[in-house]
């Protein structure tokens, strides 16, 4: 039987972990690029995985905020596809799972 509270502190930790992750990277995006052409060029490089690491954490935060949804709905647990229950290793290992394992490997 799956600890529902306990997931939900789990997911919300790491929901606080990653919006104070891309408040971080939102800051540093913002400050002024350098005038020096060859350090534009570094920064600009930098940029680029900073946007893509805010990407992945928005992702992540969307995919978070789904899963504390579908434990307030009470269909945590259950496969977005076809309502089969995730097995509980999966979502021991990706608590924000929407789909059994099988599902899932199919995209």
């Amino acid at each position: 039987m799956l600890n529902t509270q306990n997931i939900k502190a789990q997911l919300e930790e790491r929901l606080k972990f990653l919006g104070t992750r891309v408040d971080e990277i939102e800051d540093d995006l913002r400050e002024p690029s350098d005038p020096d052409f060859a350090e534009h060029a570094t920064e600009a490089e930098g940029d680029e995985v900073l946007e893509g690491l805010e990407s992945s954490a928005l992702r992540e935060i969307a995919q978070i905020q789904a899963a504390l949804d579908r434990i307030a709905e009470g269909t945590y647990g259950e496969c977005a596809t076809f309502g089969e229950t995730v097995d509980e290793k999966r979502l021991a290992a990706v608590p924000h799972a929407s789909q059994c394992i099988s599902c899932a490997s199919k995209k």
